[in-house]
């Protein structure tokens, strides 16, 4: 019996959040269309995916400032929950595996905020890609590389891949690398996105669990990629910065 109603409850914890992530969707998407039809910077993938992060139950802490443009960001990844996280604070576009525009609803609602899906075992068409994520860069000022390249259990940090740094190969002149660490504290664990989890169960999971949880966002000090010789040397550096992030101490909940 009490399996029963704890599945009961997830049930109707999932369709509320459900429910209230179309909402504000409904409200979002207009007025973000309206914006673009006006040739306004819309502020409303920003505000939709800040709020998608509370309705799944995140409370936000940040230590460090964010850079707010010329910056690519470069952070730890445990879960999509990552991306309207870091969106929700930085209105950062983000670089994602091809794959993730398929998973229902996750992978439309990336597209709104402009999202760069790559496959990375396309040789042939990385000149493209890195073209690309040049160009946006330079319309929405912010982008979200992760480099470990998947997601991780929270334990300790992946290997950086320095192919996923291309773009910084040679770097763009006025953009700094501002490395980030993000974890969900005692809650990780139980959210990250480990293995081969199919993405609509995995955002079921997160979508049905219960209560909220700490979502510390650490910006650690930007650094001028030209003061170090190559993707490698780049992906150590904001590597280092990550690691050395997690004995940090958060400030309380604000």
């Amino acid at each position: 019996m009490a399996s029963v109603s704890a599945g009961r409850i997830d049930a109707v914890r999932f369709y509320s959040r459900l429910a209230a992530i179309i909402a504000v969707l409904l409200l979002a998407v207009p007025l973000h269309l309206f914006w673009r039809l006006l040739r306004l910077p819309s502020p409303w993938p920003r505000w939709f995916l800040g709020s998608l992060g509370r309705i799944i139950g995140a409370r936000r802490r940040v230590t460090g400032t964010p850079l707010r443009r010329d910056v690519i960001f470069l952070a730890n990844h445990l879960s999509w929950m990552d991306i309207p996280i870091i969106a929700g604070v930085t209105g950062s576009a983000f670089v994602a595996k091809a794959d993730l525009r398929d998973v229902p609803l996750v992978g439309w609602l990336c597209t709104l905020n402009r999202t760069l899906f790559v496959r990375r075992d396309d040789r042939l068409g990385i000149a493209g890609q890195i073209d690309q994520l040049r160009a946006a860069l330079a319309e929405t000022w912010a982008i979200t590389i992760f480099p470990e390249g998947t997601t991780g259990d929270g334990s300790g940090l992946l290997p950086f891949k320095a192919a996923l740094l291309a773009v910084l190969d040679p770097p763009l002149p006025g953009v700094l690398v501002q490395p980030v660490r993000i974890d969900y504290g005692v809650a990780t664990r139980e959210l990250a996105w480990i293995g081969d989890e199919p993405g609509q169960h995995h955002a079921r999971r997160v979508l049905g669990r219960a209560g909220t949880f700490t979502a510390t966002l650490h910006f650690c000090h930007p650094f001028d990629p030209r003061d170090f010789p190559g993707r490698k040397a780049i992906a150590a550096e904001a590597r280092a910065r990550i690691a050395a992030a997690g004995s940090d101490r958060p400030p309380p909940l604000v």
